[in-house]
């Protein structure tokens, strides 16, 4: 952030402001009476909420969207680097700097908790969160996702007056280099991103990037039953003696009676204890208060019935490790009923790597029925699309009903017919939530 003092500016504007992340910076600036401005590439439930509490927000990227009076411009990284109006900031000197690069400036003041990781690191730092409020830590936080408020309402960013700052650290391109936490959380190591990163060594090479970035006498806490995650703090303590590192797969997840099903839930149940323990809290209170998490948006989060009193959840899963975590969540409480899935998968070439993975991650439902791929930030790729993966996930044999669907509107009439004896999930990272959306609607 250099010199720029985010207390002392008064009118802001945001590129890619619907990203869940940097909407969350858009929150706080607002709630400190900010003049808020941004653009994004399209309308969504991020960019309602933000309109909801006073952000001017464009569709389409502009020079002319760029206010005359901006101090400041914060942008997503997300964005390629001609974007006409991250252009148009440098030609009219406007400061500009990167979402993940602002969460330094507001971690400098705070004791910092950073959660990466490839999976669950939304969950954890949501409950992590939760543990924090109802303690009375009254922490400020940043979530890559909607918490659920005491007022009934939803937001990814809590503005606390206390000492702790919680925040979802995110991988993509090196983002969580920006941070310096007190503690670091590492729920997992596995292939993603392979847009940016080579390969699995990269990766790891980022995490462990990470955990150096640790403060003098910080703590780490990951699985050391996990492979990649162990190798990261074997290196870690020869180099950073002074890391304290917690194991949280000692932890015994028979502990945990949470809302949210899953063992994997139960998983990242632990990591928490374990921060708790970190903090020095009292692990019998902050054990009650985890019972109560009510999870968040977007993970296996439920909607509502469709007409005929089948119950329709909505999952954020995009990569096959999670896709099958929820799944198995879902069989746990609904050991009874037929699983019925809407899958819209997330970038073409995250599609293609793992498309042997995809191919036999959805046993144990009943139907699957895979939409158009959400090419998010990729120009399209002739080699793959939803009819690839669907004869793909033919050929194992693993799911009875498979079917390629090119439209939501299609895949409503199909759903909206299915009955009490089933639930019904939408997933992916995309904007796949509207068919859940449109399912309770009817």
């Amino acid at each position: 952030m250099g010199n720029i003092d985010l207390k002392k500016i008064k009118n802001v504007h945001f590129i890619g402001i619907g990203g869940i992340g940097i909407s969350a910076i858009a929150r706080m600036l607002l709630l400190r009476g900010v003049k808020v401005t941004g653009s994004d590439q399209s309308e969504g439930e991020v960019v309602e909420e933000l309109r909801k509490v006073g952000a001017t927000i464009n569709i389409g990227h502009r020079a002319s969207n760029i206010p005359v009076e901006t101090e400041l411009v914060i942008y997503t990284i997300a964005i390629p680097d001609n974007n006409q109006e991250l252009i148009e900031a440098k030609n009219r000197n406007i400061p500009s700097v990167t979402y993940p690069e602002t969460l330094t400036a507001i971690s400098e003041d705070h004791y910092t908790i950073a959660i990466a990781g490839t999976h669950g690191k939304t969950t954890t730092t949501g409950m992590i969160a939760h543990v924090l409020v109802e303690l009375g830590e009254d922490p400020t936080v940043v979530i890559g996702s909607f918490l659920k408020t005491s007022s009934g309402g939803r937001s990814n960013f809590i503005s606390g007056r206390g000492e702790y700052f919680v925040v979802e650290a995110c991988e993509y391109k090196k983002s969580f280099l920006n941070i310096t936490p007190n503690i670091a959380v590492i729920t997992n190591i596995e292939e993603d991103h392979l847009d940016f990163y080579k390969d699995l060594e990269a990766i790891k090479k980022a995490f462990f990037e990470f955990t150096k970035r640790l403060k003098a006498g910080g703590t780490l806490v990951l699985s050391l039953a996990e492979d990649n995650s162990r190798e990261i703090a074997e290196k870690i303590s020869k180099s950073r003696p002074d890391i304290k590192i917690i194991d949280y797969s000692k932890i015994t997840t028979n502990i945990f009676q949470l809302k949210i099903p899953g063992f994997h839930n139960r998983r990242n149940a632990a990591a928490v204890y374990a921060v708790t323990e970190a903090l020095g809290l009292d692990t019998r209170k902050s054990l009650n208060v985890m019972e109560s998490f009510p999870g968040t948006w977007r993970r296996f989060e439920y909607r509502g019935e469709n007409r005929v009193g089948a119950r329709i959840y909505d999952d954020y899963g995009h990569h096959p490790t999670e896709i099958a975590a929820t799944i198995s969540g879902a069989k746990e409480i609904f050991p009874d009923k037929k699983i019925v899935l809407v899958f819209q998968p997330h970038q073409y070439s995250r599609t293609k790597l793992f498309l042997n993975d995809f191919a036999n991650c959805f046993t144990g439902i009943s139907e699957l029925y895979v939409l158009p791929i959400y090419a998010a930030r990729e120009a399209r790729d002739p080699e793959i699309n939803n009819e690839v993966l669907v004869e793909s996930i033919k050929k194992t044999k693993t799911v009875p009903k498979v079917q390629a669907v090119e439209s939501f509107d299609n895949v409503v009439k199909i759903l909206e017919k299915i009955s009490g004896d089933s639930i019904c999930i939408t997933m992916g990272a995309g904007d796949v939530n509207k068919v859940a959306d449109s399912l309770v609607s009817i």
